[in-house]
């Protein structure tokens, strides 16, 4: 799908440079020396010749047919530039120059026009603001960093050039190689959905990473992430989470930061892998790209030395795995081949003077036992080590089973040989247990997600015509928010159950309205200009008789009036009193990337102690919304507690995926919240006790 990016036939360098130091002669200089073996055309009005090729003034003059240019001129030039390549029948480019959206409307309008001129001659686009790609199957490092990586199976791509040439620094000192190499830039054109597409079906890809931004397009790019992280893990570090970073981000790409809790709820619905660190984004890639999936969470690890011993159980308690139950037989041979002093229970502790061939002994018993799934060996350098002797068997032993083994070779210049061989091997090694277990938690939480069914596709079969004209009848007025009995009609158009509720515009109304809903009720003020009324004291609750009726009916008007008088008063909602249950908080907000985000949180008495609040992006199916609710710190208030009864969560799950639907149906609405959501006793359903709607 992108094969003029990642094995061109032949690549035209437009800005090419006889000057040493210039981007133009750095790119070519690269493409040369990397050991491309395609055409190589430099293009620039004023050489002849650059780095011993024969020079063109124009990509219009270039002799051959062209799959690939690099574009570096400067950016008021590129969009005349790009209509030749349109001519030329170039079918892919990469601008690698700066001064397009990140500077403003001029340069935003520049890129517009790139697109469009793409989108014309069926080209694809890489940039603008890019580095520029590295291709370490085809041998093209089309980009103005330096170094070619190895080649290896870990696809990344980057919003950030700079970022990519650190990243490169330290994959060469690491020996981590690349199937692919992106720098994206402003991603006016190939984004990040365009290359995890492109890399799903790719034969040299496991494992794909990225640095990011934003995105702009949250619903595709988590279609296409739900079915590519099923077969390959998806690892992102997702940058500008604080309003500081926002606002960096803003400045550098030009890209729009997003919601966090949108890209963290999306990121967990879709089977990303988020990381919060370039060590975790590559900690877990060398994990997945160099050694089998993990199968389950039974660990064992094998050591010389106590202390690290009891760090990687800790680690793995923390981190969700668990330790493995040696075999009995297992641990008999153990015993048979170990020192008296050894233990050959999990953590297995070799001693300090353990030589390379006790490694072998043990960690060739411990790795075979059916009951382990993956194996952590731990090396500390002491007097006795064979660093390098116990790195070549460990790497031997690992090519003979289908688990994960992780080494954690401690220390640095000591252990440098050691982790060396390990390299060749494809075992990964981690300087301290800790990182070790974390990357094998990685595997584990991938493989549940692969081995979870896939969501199922519900559409809910919902009255849409209120909601419809009640949406249109507030536009009609020029209201941007409704009012408690329209936004009562939207839920029950979906069948959210609501408390009987009626509008009394006078005492004598609201007297007989409760007596036909039946005592007790609850008294809230009507106003267009009051979305808040518990804030305002626009609430009297549990009243009892139609003398506290009228009282509450004058209290709340006069209240109001006299605190806000601008302030139109409509009379008051009578509502039936819901005392019993468990009180949620449901809201939407409209994130400008990924749609509606719901969260559900505790309300009333319990919310300083149950604080966690759960997140999801609509619309989900009934098992996501069941899932949202045990993330929630409602889930411990929902089970009961001594001699509390159980809540209806079964309940509560169905009003959340029907609040989802309705979110997803109608964009118009950009915000709602209910608070309470009475959640009653099992088996008696739940009640939006106060909503309130934003219109866009």
């Amino acid at each position: 799908m992108l094969d003029m990016f990642f094995d061109p036939r032949a690549v035209a360098v437009i800005g090419a440079s006889r000057t040493p130091g210039k981007l133009g002669h750095v790119v070519l200089s690269n493409i040369i020396q990397g050991g491309y073996q395609g055409e190589i055309y430099p293009v620039n009005p004023q050489a002849d010749q650059v780095l011993g090729l024969p020079c063109y003034p124009s990509i219009l003059a270039v002799p051959g047919p062209v799959d690939l240019a690099v574009i570096l001129v400067p950016s008021a030039q590129a969009v005349p530039v790009l209509v030749e390549c349109g001519e030329k029948r170039v079918r892919g480019a990469i601008i690698i120059s700066a001064g397009f959206r990140e500077v403003g409307a001029e340069g935003w309008q520049r890129e517009r026009e790139m697109v469009e001129i793409a989108r014309q001659y069926g080209m694809r686009l890489i940039g603008p603001n890019s580095l520029g790609i590295i291709e370490p199957v085809s041998r093209l490092n089309a980009s103005f960093a330096s170094a070619m990586p190895r080649q290896g199976t870990i696809a990344f791509m980057s919003q950030s050039g700079a970022l990519c040439t650190s990243i490169l620094d330290m994959a060469l000192a690491d020996g981590i190689g690349f199937s692919h190499f992106v720098s994206l830039g402003n991603k006016a054109d190939t984004d990040e959905i365009t290359c995890i597409k492109a890399w799903h079906q790719d034969p040299h890809t496991r494992v794909i990473i990225a640095y990011l931004e934003g995105i702009e397009n949250g619903p595709e790019f988590m279609r296409i992430a739900t079915q590519v992280s099923r077969e390959k893990p998806i690892i992102v570090i997702k940058a500008g989470t604080t309003q500081a970073g926002s606002r960096a981000v803003s400045s550098h790409t030009g890209t729009l930061a997003g919601s966090e809790q949108a890209y963290e709820a999306a990121f967990r619905q879709c089977g990303v892998l988020r990381v919060r660190s370039l060590q975790e984004l590559f900690d877990y890639a060398v994990a997945f790209a160099r050694q089998p999936l993990i199968s389950n969470p039974w660990v064992a690890i094998v050591t010389n030395a106590g202390g690290p011993g009891i760090m990687a159980a800790d680690a793995c308690e923390r981190a969700g795995l668990q330790l493995a139950h040696l075999g009995a037989e297992t641990m008999e041979r153990l015993s048979r081949a170990l020192p008296a002093a050894a233990s050959v229970l999990n953590p297995v502790d070799l001693l300090g003077d353990a030589p390379a061939e006790r490694y072998r002994l043990a960690v060739e018993e411990v790795y075979a036992d059916p009951n382990v799934g993956s194996l952590v060996v731990i090396l500390t350098p002491q007097a006795t080590t064979e660093v390098e002797e116990t790195a070549r068997i460990i790497g031997e032993l690992s090519l003979r089973n289908h688990k994960p083994m992780i080494a954690c070779f401690m220390g640095r210049s000591a252990v440098e040989p050691g982790v060396r061989l390990l390299h060749q091997y494809n075992v990964p090694n981690y300087p301290v247990p800790e990182r070790a277990v974390a990357a094998l938690a990685a595997m584990m939480h991938h493989r549940h997600w692969r081995e979870r069914p896939p969501a199922q596709p519900e559409k809910l079969i919902a009255d849409r015509a209120p909601v419809r004209q009640v949406l249109a009848q507030a536009r009609a007025e020029g209201r941007l928010t409704l009012d408690d009995l329209e936004a009562q009609e939207v839920l029950k158009a979906y069948g959210v159950p609501v408390p009987r509720t009626a509008l009394a515009h006078t005492a004598d109304e609201a007297v007989a309205l409760a007596e036909q809903i039946g005592f007790p009720v609850v008294l809230k003020i009507v106003s267009p200009d009051i979305s808040k009324k518990m804030e305002v004291g626009g609430i009297c609750l549990d009243i009892q008789t139609p003398i506290q009726v009228r009282d509450a009916f004058a209290q709340l008007t006069y209240r109001i009036l006299h605190a806000m008088p601008e302030a139109e008063v409509l009379g008051c909602l009578v509502q039936e009193m819901v005392s019993a249950g468990k009180q949620v908080v449901i809201g939407m907000v409209r994130d400008p990337h990924f749609g509606p985000l719901l969260r559900l949180g505790v309300g009333g008495m319990y919310h300083e102690f149950l604080r966690e609040v759960a997140y999801r992006v609509a619309p989900f199916d009934r098992r996501e919304a069941r899932e949202m609710i045990q993330d929630s710190g409602a889930y411990l208030l929902l089970q009961g507690r001594y001699s509390e009864p159980l809540a209806d969560v079964e309940a509560l799950t169905e009003i959340l995926f029907r609040l989802g639907q309705l979110a997803s149906d109608f964009s118009e609405i950009v915000e709602f919240e209910i608070s309470p959501l009475t959640v009653l006793e099992k088996g008696r359903g739940a009640l939006a006790i106060d909503i309130r709607v934003v219109l866009k």
